[in-house]
């Protein structure tokens, strides 16, 4: 069904959505999504910074805890 709209059918879709909302409404609401948008990506960015750093502590301790007491002996 949707694969039928066309060019035609969204410029009258987006007319329409425009008289009955209003140009103010509208770009508020695209302000909106957009702050949306970058706080996704920032706590996207900043769950992987997050398992970066774990993996790295986890690689960072590989002595096993009887080397490390054989040495201060």
């Amino acid at each position: 069904m949707l694969n039928n709209i066309g060019l035609p059918g969204l410029l009258l879709i987006a007319v329409v959505v425009l008289v009955l909302f209003g140009r103010g409404k509208i770009s508020s609401l695209m302000g909106e999504v957009g702050k949306g948008i970058t706080a996704f990506k920032k706590g996207v960015d900043d769950g992987k910074k997050e398992l970066e750093e774990d993996a790295s502590d986890v690689a960072r301790d590989v002595t096993p805890e009887d080397a490390e007491n054989k040495d201060k002996v």
